[in-house]
C-alpha cells in the first residue's frame, strides 16, 4: 500500500481566545474569514496582530479561526530566536509552561504568560485513514520527503487521529525550507 501523505507548510500564526480577541480588536468583535484552510472548520482571517518579544517583533501575523479556549502563538524556532522568545516544541494546545510574548492589535495589547510554541510536526488523519495506514492516535512515525536537492526523513512525527481532520502532515517554515518543499509535495510514512 502507498503510504503517502500531503505535506503542508504551516507559517507563523496566532489562535486567540474570545477574551483576548475583545481586548485586541474591541468588545463584541468577530473574526473575518479570509479563506478556508485544509483542515475542516479552520480558516485564515483578515485580522493580524503584532507578536512582540524581547528582541523584536513580527508586525502582522495572521490570526487563524475560529476562536479557541486559550490564545496560542505558533512560530518556528528561527522566529523565536529572532524576536527573543522561548518557544518549546509542543503539540497544539499543550501550552502549560510554554513561552510568553505580547500581542498588539488595533484596540489593545495582551501579555500572554504562556502559549508560544514551535508546533511539533504532525499528521492529521481520520480513523479510516489511520486504519488504512495501520496507525493509531499519538503514534510517533517518520516521514520521508523526496525533493530534487534536499530529500530527508523527518522523525518524531505525531499521528493525530480525529474524524474532523483531513489527511495532511504539517511542518513549520524551518522544516519546509530544510527540504525545499514545493507546493503539493508528498511524504512517505515510515513506521
Amino acid at each position: 500500500m502507498d503510504k503517502k501523505v500531503l505535506i503542508e507548510t504551516s507559517a507563523r500564526h496566532v489562535h486567540v481566545s474570545a477574551q483576548d480577541l475583545a481586548v485586541l480588536f474591541g468588545e463584541g468583535y468577530e473574526l473575518t474569514k479570509k479563506k478556508d484552510l485544509s483542515q475542516p472548520g479552520q480558516y485564515a482571517c483578515e485580522e493580524r496582530v503584532a507578536v512582540v518579544g524581547a528582541k523584536g517583533s513580527f508586525p502582522a501575523v495572521s490570526i487563524l479561526g475560529p476562536v479557541r479556549k486559550d490564545t496560542q502563538v505558533e512560530i518556528s524556532a528561527s522566529d523565536a530566536r529572532s524576536i527573543g522568545v522561548t518557544a518549546p516544541v509542543r503539540e497544539s494546545g499543550d501550552i502549560a509552561g510554554s513561552g510568553a510574548c505580547k500581542l498588539v492589535g488595533p484596540k489593545g495589547e495582551v501579555e500572554i504568560s504562556e502559549g508560544v510554541i514551535v508546533a511539533k510536526r504532525h499528521i492529521h488523519m481520520t480513523t479510516a485513514d489511520a486504519a488504512e495506514f495501520g496507525l493509531v492516535d499519538k503514534q510517533v512515525v517518520s516521514v520521508k520527503i523526496d525533493s530534487a536537492e534536499r530529500s530527508l526523513v523527518f522523525g518524531d512525527v505525531v499521528v493525530r487521529v480525529n474524524d474532523a481532520f483531513a489527511l495532511a502532515m504539517h511542518i513549520d517554515t524551518d522544516e519546509s525550507n530544510a527540504v525545499l518543499a514545493p507546493a503539493g509535495v508528498t511524504g512517505e510514512i515510515i513506521k
